[in-house]
């Protein structure tokens, strides 16, 4: 990110974003496949998780960003440990 604007056109199209290019993680997603709900930092593509100032509505502070880092990696370990149990798309 430089300055208030998201850089987030690198990223792929069918990945949820706000009007403003930050990406919807969690309970702001409006598209969810799955039979779980989504993990509070796990954007529409199950697994893929975002932190820190490209996220929707994040706080904009460096110590938010290493904070929500941190905690996509324990979602990321939770989400592996689903793999083959909860994972599944809905058919």
């Amino acid at each position: 990110m430089i300055g208030a604007k998201a850089n987030t056109n690198w990223l792929p199209d069918g990945l949820q974003r706000d009007q403003n290019g930050y990406v919807c993680t969690g309970r702001d997603l409006e598209f969810w496949q799955q039979r779980r709900p989504p993990f509070l930092l796990e954007t529409n593509f199950p697994g893929l998780f975002c932190a820190g100032d490209v996220r929707h509505d994040s706080i904009k502070r460096v110590s938010s960003g290493v904070g929500e880092g941190s905690m996509a990696i324990a979602f990321v370990h939770q989400y592996l440990a689903l793999q083959g149990k909860d994972a599944r798309p809905i058919t």
